[in-house]
């Protein structure tokens, strides 16, 4: 291939991204669509707002009834389940604490009380006891029941697992709680 033909090429590039940049200008000139001074529509939106004067936990407590779930609970199922949490944490009596703190004897103790773990300020503070309520809906994401947790844990979304696996802690303890 000699240069004349390689300029033949070139010339007929240019000529076609001359010819599509011309056409768009003409049609611009032909076709001129006035734009409007203010773009789009204006969408009027009214705003309920309602305000709650409890906290996210205070009112997923109500709407749990406890009995109930923890009659669907199974100490099998916990157990099983309970493999999950072992990861980071032991069950066993006298088990040190592992990531997490120890759960031997966590039904009925006040949050945040293991001597020997560093827990985060957002549950050292919270002041509440590990009631089966407050396990329920810590176990179901415990970042959101506790803000500021440092527990990564995505949580336990069926009732079913909630429940069994709070059966197991509670079974777990020196004096298992009656059940509700």
């Amino acid at each position: 291939m000699d240069s004349f033909e390689i300029n033949k090429i070139i010339a007929a590039v240019l000529l076609v991204a001359l010819l599509v940049i011309g056409i768009g200008k003409l049609s611009d000139v032909i076709f001129h669509v006035k734009k409007p001074d203010k773009p789009g529509y204006t969408v009027e939106v009214t705003q309920n707002v309602s305000v709650e004067t409890k906290s996210s936990s205070e009112v997923t407590e109500k709407k749990v009834d406890i009995a109930a779930l923890m009659a669907l609970g199974d100490l099998t199922t916990g157990e099983k389940v309970f493999k999950k949490c072992a990861a980071c944490h032991s069950i066993l009596k006298g088990g040190g604490n592992n990531i997490g703190p120890a759960l031997y004897n966590v039904v009925n103790r006040k949050i945040g009380s293991v001597n020997d773990y560093k827990y985060s300020k957002a549950l050292s503070g919270y002041g509440k006891q590990w009631t089966f309520e407050e396990l329920n809906g810590y176990l179901i994401k415990p970042a959101k029941w506790i803000k500021g947790t440092k527990m990564a844990f995505a949580g336990l979304r069926k009732e079913k697992d909630r429940a069994s696996v709070i059966l197991y802690l509670n079974q777990n303890s020196d004096n298992p709680l009656p059940l509700p």
